[in-house]
């Protein structure tokens, strides 16, 4: 513990993977804000920053805050158990969201042309494709848990289309998925971590196969372009770093956007004035999902290491601390959001945002999240008439200490009035 990391008031009170922050962080965050928006929370061994200014001012500054252990940082201590069974694997090295330059930019430019608007307008017709078909395997039902049969099948066959992947392997990686969440977060029963870690083993063999097979059969996909990316490299990538920039790919590119897509429609229903608006002015629909992005933050926060003696709003950072930038906490930020509680699809201020982050860290999939959630709400509200929340339900979140997104949202529609086709009846 450093000198000068006393706990405050609120930084006891700090435990954001447990209820009722879990839950709902906002209404502590926003006391941060006001009384403290600067603390240190030992439950995470990390100063919290949670004032818009301070956090954009930490994200522009690389030179004295490293992303080094950027998505660890708030984790307990893996066990040696878990640590024994993954040794059998590829070592978990630094790639993208948790490496600093210049080796941060070597990675970047490998999946950066995967997501350009070209290579974008390019898969639209396959996610218009894929969001018909997975509507429609359910249209008949009446009433779904969007996040199991929708949002997470659509972001995660996107990124598997995008990477390479075939559809029949899906649901193996959604299951390694959750087994390299746990394994990060090196929390639950240790008998589980370490199946957990046995889990995220078979995910870097299977990467690391594929990586093999585009050497000598490479595709229209981004395993090919990394390999031939890699190749031309001084000194060339190790397969440890590649496998641990494509299970970063594969996170953040499905897990943030089926939680941004959830949290958009939970955010609609939840406001049948601005559904309205929507529906009225179909025109509105960017700006709703940036409103949502706002709103929902599903990359609720990420951690920086101060590289030496700082001071945050007016508190004093030691060298080697660890520090929380709390995304979510500045999307709400009064000082820079006119009536920030407010849900606006209309929001004129909206791009002032840090859901995406900001700088050398801004997103590189930010553009795909804009275009699946966009065309998700397009064909969800224009094909299922009177859709709805399920009352009365509870909906679980994800327990980490970086996404923040549903387990699950149960909605519901009127059947009879379904139309054929996916052709919406008339607005009233």
């Amino acid at each position: 513990m450093f000198k000068d990391s006393a706990a405050s008031g609120l930084g006891s009170e700090y435990r954001p993977l447990d209820s009722p922050h879990l839950e709902n962080p906002h209404p502590f965050l926003a006391r941060a804000r006001r009384e403290e928006p600067v603390f240190f929370s030992p439950a995470l061994g990390a100063w919290v920053v949670t004032r818009h200014e301070d956090i954009s001012a930490v994200v522009a500054d690389t030179a004295r805050f490293s992303s080094a252990e950027s998505i660890t940082v708030g984790a307990a201590t893996t066990p040696p158990e878990v640590v024994a069974a993954l040794m059998d694997g590829y070592p978990l090295v630094p790639s993208l969201v948790d490496n600093d330059p210049p080796a941060h930019s070597r990675f970047r430019s490998l999946v950066s042309k995967a997501f350009t608007g070209r290579r974008l307008a390019e898969k639209e017709p396959f996610i218009r494709a894929l969001v018909d078909e997975l509507i429609d395997s359910f249209r008949k039902e009446g009433r779904v848990d969007l996040f199991l049969r929708f949002a997470h099948p659509l972001s995660a066959s996107i990124i598997a289309e995008i990477l390479g992947i075939p559809r029949s392997d899906i649901h193996r990686f959604r299951r390694w998925s959750d087994e390299l969440t746990t394994v990060l977060a090196a929390h639950g029963p240790i008998e589980h971590q370490v199946a957990c870690a046995r889990g995220v083993v078979d995910f870097q063999r299977y990467l690391a196969a594929a990586l093999e097979e585009r050497k000598t059969s490479p595709r229209e996909d981004l395993l090919s372009d990394i390999v031939t990316g890699s190749q031309g490299m001084t000194p060339p990538m190790s397969m440890a770093e590649l496998v641990s920039m494509l299970m970063q790919v594969h996170f953040a590119g499905h897990e943030t956007t089926a939680g941004l897509i959830v949290g958009a429609v939970e955010l609609l229903l939840e406001h049948p004035e601005q559904l309205r608006a929507l529906r009225d002015d179909p025109g509105l629909i960017a700006g709703a999902v940036e409103e949502a992005v706002r709103m929902s933050s599903p990359v609720h926060a990420m951690f920086r290491t101060a590289l030496e003696a700082v001071e945050l709003g007016g508190v004093p950072i030691p060298k080697g601390a660890h520090i929380r930038i709390v995304y979510a906490s500045a999307n709400r930020d009064e000082a820079r959001f006119h009536e920030p509680e407010r849900f606006d699809v209309r929001r004129p201020d909206v791009k002032k945002h840090l859901a995406f982050g900001q700088g050398l860290h801004f997103c590189i999939g930010a553009p795909l999240a804009r275009l699946e959630a966009r065309l998700a709400l397009e064909a969800l509200l224009r094909s299922l008439p009177g859709l709805r929340l399920v009352p009365g339900q509870t909906p679980g979140f994800l327990r980490s200490v970086t996404v923040r997104r549903h387990e699950s949202l149960e909605v519901a529609w009127d059947v009879h009035a379904t139309p054929a086709g996916g052709t919406e009846p008339e607005a009233t």
